[in-house]
């Protein structure tokens, strides 16, 4: 496949992914919004921005967290790269890019989704509802997923959509759950010990994880459990050890494909090692924050090799168009 062609594709994916993420996380900032902020703890609305690696950007640009210019930064404004808006409509522009290799139904889902948000802004979600919109982003994305699985080939295409997707997965499971652990609790609440129980189940439900939580754990919410859950559990789809289990799945066929040992696999698979044989104290012993940065910080590094292995490359980097350096910020 051409680099051109494979970048599109990954980034689709990613975009996609993001867009659903970040209305997962306003969803659970405007329900626990509702609640007092108890004294020394971060807003709701300050851990969406550091959780989707734009608060620097946010003061930049706005100044002053409110609520309603944080809707309005993470879902509509253009100044925000990751916001869902421009994430939908770079998708959207990239797939069209590469119509040729997409199915319709896929492409179709694609355009339709663009075509429902172009024109929204906050007004138009405050009259239709808030959760109603981001129970649509969620349905938009659901969607385009269901139509990459059940209509396109498994094809180098189809493995560089996937890698976009758990890329982005995991990295945003380990965003949310560093802020959550570290900067919306009181500054006198231990990590790992007795925390607030709408917090974490809110923690849960930004994931869609909080059944998945009681069916598997059966035990009410406890934050060491929550952090295996999304960590190491390869159940769960949303977990990080579940993201790099699938990276390495499309990375090794990629290998067969091209017919060579890729650096990306390699590095990749470093962190995978780590959560294929850690456990959960483990990672409390030598610092959860720590751990959690460091998946970032891989994520990062798998996403430059991958572009090194086989996407379009500008200037030593990923032609990715993203905003990728505001979700470092």
């Amino acid at each position: 496949m051409l680099s051109r062609a494979a970048d599109d594709l990954f980034w689709v994916a990613r975009y996609v992914e993001r867009a659903e993420n970040t209305a997962r996380l306003l969803e659970v900032a405007d329900r626990m919004a509702l609640m007092p902020v108890q004294a020394g703890q971060t807003n709701e609305w300050m851990s969406v921005l550091i959780a989707g690696g734009v608060e620097p950007l946010y003061r930049e640009k706005i100044g002053t967290i409110t609520e309603r210019e944080t809707l309005e930064f993470m879902a509509f404004s253009e100044d925000n790269p990751s916001s869902i808006r421009n994430c939908f409509h770079v998708a959207r522009e990239n797939a069209r890019a590469q119509r040729h290799v997409l199915t319709r139904e896929l492409w179709e889902a694609m355009n339709d989704t663009w075509l429902g948000i172009r024109d929204m802004n906050l007004a138009r979600i405050e009259e239709m509802g808030r959760s109603t919109f981001f129970d649509w982003v969620k349905q938009r994305s659901h969607l385009v997923r269901g139509a990459i699985a059940g209509t396109m080939i498994r094809d180098d295409a189809y493995h560089f959509i996937r890698l976009g997707t758990f890329i982005e997965r995991s990295d945003s499971t380990a965003r949310i759950l560093d802020v959550k652990y570290h900067l919306i609790l009181p500054d006198a609440a231990p990590v790992g010990g007795a925390a607030d129980y709408y917090q974490w189940t809110a923690l849960l439900q930004s994931v869609s994880a909080h059944g998945s939580y009681r069916r598997m754990t059966g035990d009410d919410v406890k934050p060491w459990k929550v952090a295996d859950l999304l960590i190491l559990r390869p159940e769960m789809p949303r977990s990080i050890r579940f993201c790099y289990d699938e990276l390495m799945r499309h990375l090794n066929l990629l290998s067969q494909d091209y017919g060579r040992r890729l650096e990306s696999v390699r590095i990749a698979g470093q962190m995978h090692s780590r959560l294929l044989y850690s456990q959960i104290d483990d990672i409390f012993q030598t610092g959860l924050h720590e751990f959690l940065t460091a998946v970032v910080d891989r994520n990062v590094l798998i996403g430059r090799q991958i572009a090194r292995d086989f996407l379009l490359i500008v200037n030593g980097d990923s032609d990715d168009a993203s905003g990728e350096s505001a979700r470092q910020g």
